[in-house]
């Protein structure tokens, strides 16, 4: 069922005919709500827009929901709502309590997500870390919206770079330097002075490091496994040789060029990366999946339109694959860009990252800008306990909600108005807790989870007008304050859990 700001749209959608979407406008003296729909319809009914703004308004103003309507400009028409809508309103979020604004889904499906994948040579970097934040916030959404999702690691631990990750440690092993291409820092020193093969150790503390940043993975694929199976897959593929190598025909699939399945006889024979990308594709469906979705890197831009032309060319439907690509992360402080790592001198990792500003803020300020912008993360603001730093005022505002929870101790909560107007703190509030449902869905739909941290500022801005204006406990109106209390916290905190951050009691 729509929430109540959508059922309010419909019915003044078949009033005037055509769809109406609502807006809030800037200025409150020009109303709760406003839409343009009388411009919009005039050039189809040849008519002016103030004459069907004016025919909307005055049957709009015949709805219980309307307490008046008016035509302002060339033909926008703004709405004040009734009390008892905020009252409903407010009434309607306390009873989903923690399921608001979920369950947008139109058809539930079963969703793969997988992320980082980075191959087992090194710790986790922050440029990873941003692959894990987005992919993970994107499969809370998607669960959110009520999805099936999975989440899964790719890594390589086999080819040449992790022959010479295990060649770098050898060498450390016997005493000498790591070859010239190979891998340095004080986690190759580390892994040498334990015995046995470094990459499950290395394994170990990928996925220790990933668990602390609070993405857990159901399960872990192998390209070692897969590449082997790409002899079973040939005979399903458009393709031919060329200089010794077997090619796939995908530049007649979508794909930007043709890709070399298995090498030359010359060089050595073997699949290569291409060719275990078919295998595990051809897997992920197999499994069940009714989307797998790949979260790369910027560099991987070139290649995402391989994934369909294998989808196609196996005789799968391209349309559920998804690549999700996400830009570089820079990190800076006190002004300078931060380039040196304790333990590696071209990189920093995620486990410093958090060491320095926390998990909740590491999570935060990795999604709360679009994928397709290369972010820069100030160190030092995302370290400060202050209202500064965006996390931590939003946290800030739950836990004071939680506070004042605490102190009424068993006091009613209601949504009753009785004979009692909402100020316009309180109207406010419920207008911005009334918003989140459209905000969820649409950041669910287009895999934005950047739209969470924006929408959470709003709420908390609100709600800290509210406080600082009106007094909730011993106040005319406290059942009524609490339960706006109760909803904003409700949705602050589902807000927080959809970026991986904590929803402190107490700060």
């Amino acid at each position: 069922m729509p929430d109540i700001l959508g059922r309010l749209a419909a019915k003044l959608s078949e009033l005037a005919g055509a769809p109406v979407e609502l807006d809030r406008p800037n200025d409150p003296a020009h109303g709760d709500y406003a839409t343009n729909v009388a411009m919009q319809l005039a050039p189809v009914q040849r008519r002016s827009p103030k004459e069907l703004g004016e025919e909307l308004a005055s049957a709009a103003a015949g709805l219980d929901e309307v307490e008046r309507a008016e035509v302002a400009g060339p033909g926008f028409v703004n709405f004040w709502l009734a009390p008892a809508w905020f009252g409903e309103a407010l009434a309607e979020i306390l009873a989903a309590g923690n399921a608001y604004g979920g369950g947008s889904a139109a058809k539930r499906e079963r969703v793969q997500v997988e992320m980082v994948s980075a191959n087992p040579t090194g710790p986790i970097t922050v440029a990873s870390a941003r692959n894990g934040a987005i992919g993970d916030s994107v499969a809370r959404l998607l669960e959110f919206a009520g999805n099936d999702v999975e989440r899964e690691y790719y890594y390589n631990d086999a080819g040449a770079q992790m022959e010479k990750f295990r060649e770098s440690v050898e060498a450390i092993r016997r005493g000498e330097e790591p070859p010239e291409d190979g891998y340095r820092g004080d986690y190759v020193h580390e892994l040498a002075a334990q015995e046995g093969d470094p990459v499950p150790r290395m394994l170990e503390q990928i996925e220790a490091s990933l668990e602390r940043f609070r993405i857990h993975f159901d399960s872990w694929a192998l390209q070692s496994e897969l590449e082997q199976r790409i002899f079973e897959f040939l005979p399903r593929l458009d393709t031919y040789e060329r200089d010794g190598a077997v090619w796939a025909r995908s530049s007649a699939y979508g794909d930007d060029d043709d890709r070399v399945l298995i090498r030359s006889p010359e060089r050595g024979g073997t699949p290569t990366y291409r060719a275990a990308d078919v295998v595990y594709l051809a897997d992920k469906l197999e499994r069940s999946f009714d989307r797998a979705m790949y979260v790369l890197g910027a560099d991987h831009h070139g290649t995402r339109k391989w994934y369909g032309a294998i989808a196609l060319m196996l005789g799968y439907d391209p349309d559920r694959v998804e690549v999700l690509l996400y830009q570089l992360v820079h990190l800076t402080q006190g002004g300078l860009q931060k380039k040196i790592s304790k333990r590696r001198g071209d990189v920093v990792f995620l486990d410093e990252f958090v060491d320095e500003v926390g998990v909740d803020a590491a999570r935060w300020f990795l999604v709360n800008r679009g994928p397709d912008q290369t972010i820069e993360i100030d160190v030092d603001l995302a370290a400060e306990r202050s209202e500064k730093n965006p996390v931590y005022y939003v946290q800030y505002a739950h836990a004071r909600i939680a506070a004042i929870r605490r102190n009424a101790g068993e006091a009613a909560v209601s949504a009753e108005l009785r004979d009692y107007r909402p100020e316009a703190e309180e109207r406010d509030l419920v207008k911005r807790l009334t918003d989140f449902p459209a905000v969820a869905a649409e950041a669910a739909a287009r895999r934005g989870p950047q739209g969470i941290p924006t929408y959470a500022i709003r709420l908390a801005d609100d709600f800290h007008r509210f406080y600082h204006v009106h007094r909730v406990l011993e106040s005319e109106a406290q059942a009524f304050r609490l339960g706006l209390c109760v909803a904003t916290q409700a949705v602050i905190a589902r807000c927080l859990d959809l970026v991986g951050v904590e929803a402190p009691e107490r700060m």
